[in-house]
């Protein structure tokens, strides 16, 4: 079964599937870790969390 690569269409290579090289398998990783790739949500809560600025006994 032929796959293309989802960076730039070119057939995936076995060594990399999904992708056809190295170089588009680290541009993907690129995406995630400079949080290229983002899902939509409702905004964070300001008040809740770990930035909070409270500090709770």
């Amino acid at each position: 079964m032929k796959t293309d690569c989802p960076i730039c269409g070119r057939t995936a290579a076995p060594d990399f599937k999904p992708f056809c090289s190295r170089g588009c398998k680290d541009r993907d990783l690129l995406q995630w870790l400079g949080e290229g790739y983002r899902i939509p949500g409702p905004p964070a809560d300001a008040q809740s969390g770990l930035d909070s600025d409270e500090h709770r006994d």
